[in-house]
């Protein structure tokens, strides 16, 4: 009962620390402020959030090292002191390669480190539910994107940018750090749960195609989301003639049904094939993201595209962390899915880059729709290297029962 209990407190803190995190989502609000305040680009401006994106995916390449050196407590009070440092000192940054430096690599390192140690570490906690725990871990990151779409839009308005970053560098401080206090490490006996899944190493999974083809999908699933949550005021402006206040619940609809989507295709997950689900979000992207670059839309209709890639985004990134643990088992699964994770960064950069070759938002969702056509078929080809040696030991567990059967 007493470990039961104790397990419920480590999600609670995870899910205290996840909220914390969450927050830089709500980074397009600041493009339009920024750009009006120092008289910058609002189109690089948003290149901010890219950085920050590909910082964290950078990041959590490191997370598994640094916390088996401090352990999970003392490594997540760091990164929760470091980000809200980063956020903090951007009110005082006057020059764009300061809030690149600041909000962009330190907050998306710092956030980077907490979240991979912290998801990672609270699946091990529950092997026998890892679909749900991750969705309402990640979930909790969505969450906070919500939260503080209305409170930083809220201090905006009232305290001006400089304030702002202020305050949100103190919230998230508090939250992030505050949430660590109840996080324990997972034993690694909690880990070994299954005597015949093999626990791959990094180079181990690198010797896989199946590592090289889960990267693909994961960077194709990123890339769609993090893209839309860049520009999704801007582009409802643009795209549907929508007036800056009516934009701007575009970044609440993001938020609402991303977290919605990490919580229900991950507990959905636990009961059906995870990578199945991962192919059907694929496939709604691709529709949405066709409608937003070659329709004629009215509000309502942007606004159910926008929905639609914000759920299967929000999905597709909690089920990912179980997928690798079911192909490469949960010993490394923090390690092995960091490496995984780097199609976050380069997703994110990747967005921005075919923006700017290409030249617009339309064309840009042409061309992520077709990224997620391709990774459509890799997810619903691509079969687990666990299969062979699982397929192997129920075989020889059958020929083990019929050898007595056949004596009588």
């Amino acid at each position: 009962m007493k470990t039961g209990m104790n397990r419920w407190l480590i999600v609670l803190g995870t899910i205290i620390t996840q909220i914390g995190l969450g927050t830089i989502y709500t980074w397009s609000l600041f493009n339009q402020p920024l750009a009006d305040a120092y008289g910058w680009s609002t189109s690089a401006v948003a290149v901010t959030f890219s950085i920050t994106s590909f910082a964290l995916a950078i990041a959590t390449l490191f997370g598994g090292k640094l916390q088996d050196k401090l352990g999970i407590k003392k490594l997540v009070i760091c990164a929760g002191i470091l980000l809200g440092a980063g956020l903090m000192l951007s009110s005082l940054a006057s020059s764009l390669w300061l809030i690149y430096l600041l909000a962009g690599v330190v907050v998306g390192f710092a956030n980077g480190i907490a979240y991979i140690t912290t998801l990672s570490n609270v699946i091990k906690w529950f092997p026998e539910k890892k679909g749900l725990i991750s969705g309402i871990s990640v979930g909790a990151f969505g969450t906070g994107s919500l939260v503080f779409k209305y409170i930083n839009q809220s201090l905006l308005a009232s305290a001006g940018v400089q304030g702002t970053f202020l305050i949100w560098g103190i919230a998230a401080l508090v939250l992030i750090s505050g949430g660590a206090f109840l996080l324990k490490d997972a034993l690694p006996q909690e880990t070994n749960t299954s005597t015949t899944q093999k626990d791959f190493t990094v180079k181990e999974m690198l010797k896989t195609k199946q590592a090289y083809i889960l990267f693909v999908i994961f960077l194709t699933a990123c890339m769609s989301g993090l893209y839309l949550i860049g520009i999704v005021k801007d582009a409802g402006m643009e795209l549907a003639n929508l007036s800056a206040a009516t934009a701007a619940n575009a970044v609440a609809i993001v938020a609402i049904c991303n977290t919605t989507g990490r919580v229900v295709l991950g507990a959905l997950s636990d009961k059906v094939e995870r990578l199945y689900l991962v192919a059907a979000g694929l496939i709604v992207t691709a529709g949405a993201v066709a409608v937003l670059s070659l329709v004629e839309l009215s509000t309502t209709l942007f606004f159910v595209c926008v929905a639609a890639v914000a759920f299967f985004f929000g999905g597709n990134i909690t089920v990912f962390p179980t997928i690798v643990a079911d192909y490469f088992g949960l010993q490394n699964q923090g390690k092995n899915y960091g490496v995984i994770y780097q199609g976050f960064g380069i997703g994110a950069l990747g967005g921005s880059f075919i923006a700017t070759l290409l030249g617009g938002f339309q064309p840009t969702f042409v061309a992520i729709g077709i990224l997620c056509v391709i990774s459509f078929f890799l997810a619903v080809t691509v079969r687990s290297p666990q299969q062979p040696a699982a397929v192997k030991k129920q075989r020889q567990r059958q020929n083990t029962r019929a050898v007595p059967s056949q004596q009588h």
